[in-house]
């Protein structure tokens, strides 16, 4: 059980021992998340790494885009069979 453990958290470094945990109950084996982090840990493979990087690549991105989503804040769609004109948003 031990070298599954160390495998499947070797196999990909980015998950941790919550998904080996869970890949290990998939797979029919009854053993605590607390000892997949036991061994995960006494074989040198710590926790996966923190995902805020990509939360704070996102509000860079919608920062530099802040111009571009205001400008776009209202809309309109006419009808060519009637005519009719529907417009929604901030007005000038």
């Amino acid at each position: 059980m031990r070298g599954l453990i160390i495998r499947l958290g070797a196999e990909n470094c980015r998950r941790g021992h919550k998904r080996v945990h869970g890949e290990l109950r998939r797979l029919g084996h009854r053993i605590s998340a607390a000892t997949v982090r036991r061994v995960l840990r006494s074989a040198g493979l710590g926790p996966a790494p923190r995902r805020r990087q990509a939360r704070d690549e996102w509000a860079a991105f919608l920062k530099a885009q802040a111009d571009g989503l205001l400008a776009t804040d209202f809309w309109s769609v006419n009808h060519p069979a009637t005519g009719l004109v529907m417009r929604s948003g901030a007005r000038g």
